[in-house]
């Protein structure tokens, strides 16, 4: 098995829910969103690069860098280290400890959605945001009612989160849902796509927003790349 089909396949036999690897029976368009991670760290093994280093009026340099850096960079670090012992004990043929097995297994799981999510929320914020393609804020005002009902309801998320919100499409029944998650593994629909990631970590905003959790949600409204969000909704690579 080549090093990119066996990482997606620990990631995903692991329990991992962000929808972003093959799973049988899926659509067309979820196929083509899974194939669009190949410059992914869990791919590479490296972090990939930020698109925007500061995003004026929103964050700054000094509160991304360390966000991508000790905290992506940590997560895929995390996540590599637990691959890497893993894949060691099943080829060395010497069964781990159950506590040292249990640990590293739900290690791939976190650290991996995390290292997907961070990825997924740094690609998708930019210092302008575009207007909302007609597909994505028809499937969006369908769903919700309004882009600014929808926006209400997400928002109200994101505040709500103690780790991510997300708006997310499910391939079963095509729906849109705004999701809560509490933890990298936790809250998600399995195999759901994720289309607009926030971080809802105090890591994400502190430096720039302190205790005002509330502020950096709003202005992350102002600054959703809707392009990215309907390449994800169309399932096209970017």
């Amino acid at each position: 098995m080549s090093d990119p089909s066996r990482r997606s396949f620990l990631f995903a036999s692991s329990g991992a829910a962000a929808g972003s690897f093959v799973v049988p029976g899926l659509t067309e368009a979820a196929v083509q969103q899974a194939n669009d991670f190949s410059k992914s760290g869990l791919v590479t093994g490296s972090l990939k690069s930020l698109r925007h280093k500061s995003i004026p009026g929103f964050l700054s340099a000094e509160q991304i860098a360390p966000h991508h850096t000790a905290h992506y960079g940590g997560a895929l670090k995390g996540y590599s280290a637990a691959d890497e012992k893993i894949e060691k004990s099943i080829k060395d043929g010497k069964p781990l400890d159950a506590a040292a097995f249990g640990a590293l297994k739900r290690a791939v799981n976190s650290k991996g959605n995390s290292v997907v999510l961070h990825e997924m929320y740094f690609d998708g914020i930019v210092p302008k945001a575009p207007d909302p393609a007609k597909d994505v804020r028809t499937a969006i005002e369908k769903r919700f009612g309004s882009l600014e009902k929808w926006a209400n309801d997400f928002a109200a998320s994101a505040k709500n989160a103690a780790g991510w919100a997300m708006l997310v499409q499910h391939p079963v029944n095509g729906k849109l849902y705004n999701v809560v998650s509490d933890e990298h593994a936790m809250g998600v629909i399995w195999m759901a796509m994720p289309l607009i990631v926030i971080d809802t970590y105090e890591h994400a905003f502190y430096i720039d927003y302190k205790n005002r959790k509330s502020d950096y949600v709003d202005k992350f409204l102002d600054h959703i790349d809707w392009k990215e969000v309907n390449k994800r909704f169309n399932g096209k690579k970017g």
